[in-house]
C-alpha cells in the first residue's frame, strides 16, 4: 500500500486540485513522497452533499449492520497493519513498538462500539405506556430514544495516527450511531491518513453502505476544516488539538445560523499530588513511574502529568532532586513535527523567565526536532498569582509547585484548570484521609487517579476522557473514549401515540432487540403488554 496523495472523497478521489504539500520524517529531517493535495471548496461540498444523502439510509440501518461495518474496519487494519505502522513511523518518528499496540488499541476501539451498536443499549430507550383513565387526563402513550444527529466532522490529531485520527474513536463512535463521517486529516501524516481511510472505503463497498459514509479531505492549513464546520449540512465535529484551535473551531460552530456542537479536546494539565506518606513509602518508585509517565511519547500525550504538587520537606525535597536528575539524564527524543519542537522550546523557555519560576532539570537537545525534559519548581503563592502558569505545555515538561501544609495544597487544587485526570499518591493509611481533596478534583477532571499514573488511557464502557474547560470544550459533559462517546453525536427523539409498527425497533411492543429500556419506570427487557 502506497498513498497517492489525493482526498478520497465517497468513492471517488479529488480531481479538482488545490495547493499541494508534503508529509515531512521529523528524524530523518526530510521530505516524504508524495505531494498532497488541498481539498477545495468544492471538494468540501461534494463530500457534505454526499454524507448528507447518506445519511437517512445509515439512520436506518440495524445495529447489527454497523457493528458488522465497525468490525470489518478492524480486520483490514489489521491486515495491513504492517504497511500502516511503516509509513507511520516515517512521517511520526513513533516506535514500532508504539505505532503497533496504537493500532492494536484502534482495532480494539471499533470492536468495543459495535458491541455497542449490535446490543442497542447506548439508544437509551424508555416508554410510558397509556393509560386513558388516568384523572385529571388522560396519559398518551409516548417512547423516546437517542436517534443519530447527521453528517459529523472529525479532525484527525498529530500525536495519535490511529486511535485519535481517522479510524480512531471519534470516527468509530459517530459510524456506530449511524451518521457519516468525514475526516480532516491532519497534515503531520496524511499518507498514514490516507491508508487508513482507503481501508474504510474497503470496508464500505464490502458491507453494501452508501457512498458518502466516509470521505476524507486533505489541508496543510486551516481552511478545509474552517469550511467543513460552516457547512450547513454538517451536524456536530470532532477535534483533539491545542486550546486555540479547539476554541476557535468551537466558536466558529457556535456562530453558525444554526449552530452545532464542536466537541473539542484541548489542553490539559492534569495535576499530580503527591501527600509526605506516598514519599515516605515509595520514593524510589515514585522517581521511576513520574519519570515514565512523564517522558512517555516525547510528554506528547494529552495525559501528561505537567503540574505535581506536593509539602516541602526534607524528604520531598530529596524526592525532587532524584527525579530531577533523572530527567536531566534523559536522552533527547525527536518530537512528531518541527513546529511541535520549536513550540515547545519557545514555551519552556518563556516559563522559565517568569518572576518566581526555577528550572530543576533540563537536558541539552541538539536535533531540529529533538527534546529533553525541562522541569520547573514554584512556591503554590507564585502559581494561584500567575494564570499562564496553569497552562499546559505540549511535551516533556511539568511544574513542581511546593506548599507550606495540605492547606495550601487544597488552595491550589481550588486554582487548577479543568484537566482529563486529576492524580492523588498517598500513604497507606492516608487515603481515607482525603475526602475534601478528592472532592475538588473531582470538580477539576473527568478521572480520578489513586495511587497510579495519568498516562494510558483504558478503552471500556466506564471510562471518561473529558473535563473542564479547558480540558474540554463542552465542560466535561462528555467523554471521547469510551462506550458514552456515542452519545455525542444522538439527539432524544420522543414518539408520541405512533402506532407499533410505525415504532422504531428499539422501541416496539415485543423488543425484537432485546435492548434493555426503562418501561414505565422499570428497566428492563420485557415485552410491553
Amino acid at each position: 500500500m502506497k498513498p497517492d496523495g489525493g482526498s478520497l472523497i465517497g468513492f471517488g478521489s479529488s480531481g479538482l486540485g488545490g495547493g499541494s504539500f508534503k508529509a515531512y520524517d521529523p528524524a530523518k529531517n526530510v521530505a516524504l513522497e508524495p505531494s498532497f493535495t488541498s481539498a477545495t471548496a468544492e471538494d468540501v461540498d461534494r463530500a457534505a452533499q454526499l454524507a448528507a444523502a447518506a445519511a437517512p439510509a445509515l439512520a436506518r440501518l440495524s445495529g447489527a449492520t454497523r457493528g458488522k461495518f465497525l468490525r470489518a474496519i478492524a480486520a483490514n487494519l489489521e491486515a495491513k497493519v504492517d504497511d500502516l505502522v511503516a509509513r507511520a513511523m516515517q512521517e511520526t518518528a513513533l516506535p514500532e513498538a508504539r505505532l503497533k499496540g496504537e493500532v492494536g488499541r484502534t482495532d480494539g476501539q471499533l470492536r468495543l462500539y459495535a458491541e455497542s451498536a449490535e446490543r442497542g443499549d447506548w439508544v437509551d430507550a424508555r416508554i410510558e405506556t397509556a393509560n386513558p383513565d388516568r384523572k385529571p387526563l388522560p396519559k398518551p402513550d409516548h417512547r423516546s430514544m437517542l436517534r443519530p444527529l447527521g453528517p459529523v466532522v472529525v479532525f484527525g490529531s498529530s500525536n495519535f495516527p490511529f486511535a485519535y485520527s481517522v479510524a480512531g474513536g471519534d470516527t468509530a463512535s459517530a459510524l456506530a450511531v449511524g451518521c457519516p463521517v468525514i475526516v480532516k486529516a491532519h497534515p503531520a501524516h496524511p499518507g498514514t491518513s490516507e491508508l487508513v481511510g482507503r481501508l474504510i472505503l474497503h470496508a464500505v463497498r464490502d458491507c453494501g453502505l452508501p457512498e458518502g459514509t466516509f470521505s476524507l479531505l486533505f489541508d496543510a492549513g486551516f481552511e478545509v476544516g474552517q469550511a467543513l464546520v460552516k457547512h450547513p449540512v454538517i451536524k456536530a465535529a470532532g477535534f483533539t488539538g491545542s486550546v486555540k484551535a479547539g476554541r476557535a473551531l468551537t466558536d466558529l460552530g457556535a456562530a453558525r445560523p444554526e449552530p452545532i456542537p464542536v466537541y473539542a479536546e484541548m489542553g490539559s494539565v492534569n495535576p499530580v499530588f503527591i501527600l509526605p506518606g506516598a514519599i515516605a513509602e515509595r520514593a524510589a518508585a515514585l522517581v521511576d513511574g513520574l519519570h515514565a509517565s512523564s517522558t512517555l511519547g516525547v510528554g506528547q500525550f494529552c495525559t501528561n502529568p505537567g503540574l505535581i504538587v506536593l509539602q516541602r520537606s526534607s524528604a520531598a525535597e530529596e524526592f525532587i532532586k532524584a527525579l530531577a536528575a533523572k530527567l536531566s539524564a534523559t536522552p533527547e527524543s525527536v518530537m512528531l513535527t518541527p513546529g511541535i519542537a520549536k513550540t515547545y522550546a519557545a514555551n519552556t523557555a518563556i516559563r522559565g523567565k517568569q518572576a518566581g519560576v526555577k528550572v530543576i532539570a533540563q537536558g541539552q537537545t541538539a536535533g531540529m526536532c529533538g527534546a529533553t525534559p525541562v522541569w520547573f519548581e514554584t512556591s503554590a503563592l507564585t502559581f494561584a498569582g500567575n494564570h499562564a502558569l496553569s497552562e499546559e505545555i505540549f511535551g516533556p515538561s511539568s511544574l513542581v509547585v511546593w506548599c507550606k501544609d495540605r492547606a495550601e495544597m487544597l488552595q491550589v487544587a481550588g486554582v487548577v484548570e479543568g484537566s482529563l485526570t486529576a492524580t492523588l499518591q498517598t500513604g497507606a493509611t492516608e487515603a481515607k484521609e482525603q475526602a475534601d481533596l478528592i472532592e475538588v478534583l473531582a470538580t477539576k477532571a473527568g478521572r480520578l487517579v489513586l495511587n497510579g499514573y495519568p498516562t494510558g488511557v483504558e478503552v471500556s464502557h466506564a471510562i471518561v476522557h473529558g473535563g473542564p474547560y479547558p480540558a474540554t470544550s463542552d465542560g466535561g459533559r462528555t467523554t471521547s473514549v469510551g462506550t458514552r462517546a456515542l452519545g455525542r453525536w444522538a439527539r432524544p427523539v420522543c414518539y408520541q401515540s405512533f402506532s407499533d409498527e410505525l415504532l422504531p425497533a428499539e422501541l416496539q411492543n415485543a423488543n425484537p432487540l432485546k435492548v434493555h429500556r426503562l418501561v414505565n419506570g422499570e428497566l428492563t427487557k420485557a415485552l410491553v403488554a
